[in-house]
Formats: C-alpha cells, structure tokens, sequence
C-alpha cells in the first residue's frame, strides 16, 4: 500500500480540526494541478508548512476531479476549509492570480478525514526536501513509509481522535473502497457527475451549472451514496424527480406523471420527455441506476 504526505494551508486545517467533518475537499488553485499518486482508499496525510513540519492528519483517498468553484462549493460547503464561497474563491484568485469568475480548480476528495492535536502531531519523514511543494508518495511496507503509517494507525485507535476503529476502511482499494466505504454527500455528487460525464441522463444537457447529482433512493430513507443509486439531472429535472413528478423505468426509460397537467395546466416540454430512452449512462455497468432504488422510486415516490 502507499500513502501520500499533502502539503496543506494551516488555516484549511485549522479550521476543519475545529469541525471534524465526515468528508474534505482538498483543493488546489489550479485546474492543471492532476493527482495519480494513490488509488482510492489509500491514505492521504495532511502535512503543515514548515516550521510546523508535521503530519497532523488525513483522510482516504476517493477521486481527484476538476471543478468550478460554484459547484465545489455546492457540493462540499464548509468542508472546503472555509467559511463561504465568496471566501473559497478570493483564495482560489490570491493563490492562483486567478481572474476568472468562477475558476476551476483541483479538488481531491477525502472520505472519513481525521485531524490530531498537536500532542499527536507526527513528525516529518527524515528523507523529506524542503523544496516540496505539493506532496510526495511513500511506500507503507519499507522505510519511513513503515514508521509513518504505523504512527497514523496508533493514532487513530485512540477514541479521541473520533475514528472507528470497527470501519478498516485502509484494507479496502480500487473499486472495492469505492463501493464500500461511507462515502459523503459531496464525494457522491462528485462520483456521479463524473460517471455521468457531466450530461443530464435525460436530456444530455451539458451545462455544468444547471446540473445536479441527486440520489434516486434518498439518503435520509436508506438510500445509499453510491452510483448506482444516482442520476445526473437537469436542475429543473431533478426537482421533478425528488418530487415524483418523474420518474424512468427499470429499462431506463422516461415516465412523466399527469399530475403536472392536473395540478400545474403545463408541462407540455416535460411530457415530451414521456417514454425516452436516458440519453447518458455510466460506462462501467456496476456504477448503472441500480433496479432495486429504481423500483422504490416507481413504488414509493412517482406520482400516478
């Protein structure tokens, strides 16, 4: 296994350490900025600046995805170490010299994130250049990959630090974590719109500001985060749908209540949509709307 030492902002961490939040966003300014170092569900380690240089905390990798900084707000809020978006993009802008309006930038995603007192603090590999800017990749089983990873793990099976220590998230990689692991409502939406190449399912539409990745079994109902229980919308869409004013078949086709014409006297462009095949699926067949969420939505939520 191999893990990552991130160079970080001590505010980012600062201010996330005082909230312990179930998921981060661990962006960059600029959108070029690529991450291949890991593969989901390895560790991901928070180092400070130096003279603080410590290891201080981490996460597990889930995906690295290019997003503006409306929508890494939209989907991550205070989990982006700030307080709004207006403050995300004045630092998007200060440390990028960035100009645009809403800037794209580099986010890697992190499920069940932990962050340690300074008591806890870890110290720095012994081969590690002060000339690092972004970060660097150690192998866990050899050298201070060893020594680090086993001061992580001591670390979090300590209660205090708030990790599970029943959940071995760190023993499952690749697909498997991506299936398995508790993954946030940020990560979720993310997964999804990049499953869904970043088109409406049903309209194909494009736009990437009017889209939303919204559960087809919600959350809050048993529904889980994970592809298969997604759709990529249309705002507008997905309105309809949460609402059961639509919703597609288990062969993936379109079905548009009338109860838009009965209540709302319109809806002629949605019952356009009536019996069309989704324009965007998945490629790989597993992250596929799942036919079980799509019969709940059919039983429990469309209305007839």
């Amino acid at each position: 296994m191999n893990l990552f030492i991130g160079v970080t902002d001590n505010r980012w961490f600062e201010f996330l350490f005082a909230r312990n939040p179930d998921e981060v966003n661990f962006w960059r300014p600029r959108s070029t900025f690529d991450f291949h170092a890991i593969t989901p569900g390895e560790p991901f380690l928070f180092k400070l600046h130096s003279p603080d240089n410590y290891i201080v905390g981490g996460g597990f990798f889930v995906r690295h995805s290019v997003l503006p900084v409306s929508l890494a707000w939209k989907a991550f809020e205070e989990k982006n170490g700030v307080d709004s978006s207006e403050i995300l993009r004045k630092r998007v802008v200060d440390l990028g010299r960035r100009t645009e309006t809403d800037p794209f930038i580099g986010c890697t995603i992190l499920a069940e994130p932990f962050f340690f007192p300074r008591e806890m603090w870890i110290k720095v590999p012994d081969d590690w250049k002060s000339n690092i800017v972004v970060g660097k990749t150690y192998d866990t089983s050899v050298g201070e990959g060893v020594r680090v990873w086993q001061q992580v793990q001591e670390r979090l099976s300590i209660k205090s630090v708030g990790y599970d220590q029943h959940y071995k998230v760190a023993d499952l990689y690749g697909n498997e974590y991506l299936t398995r692991a508790r993954l946030g409502q940020g990560a979720f939406r993310v997964l999804v719109t990049d499953a869904y190449t970043r088109r409406c399912a049903i309209t194909g539409e494009r736009t990437l500001p009017v889209l939303e990745a919204g559960n087809i079994k919600p959350f809050a109902e048993g529904g889980p985060n994970r592809i298969y229980n997604g759709l990529l919308f249309r705002s507008d869409l997905h309105i309809l749908f949460d609402r059961g004013y639509m919703t597609i078949t288990p062969d993936y086709h379109v079905n548009v209540s009338r109860r838009i014409k009965e209540e709302f006297d319109n809806g002629r462009h949605y019952y356009a949509l009536e019996g069309k095949k989704l324009e965007v699926l998945p490629q790989n067949m597993i992250d596929q709307p799942s036919r079980e969420f799509i019969e709940w939505h059919n039983q429990q939520r469309f209305l007839v």
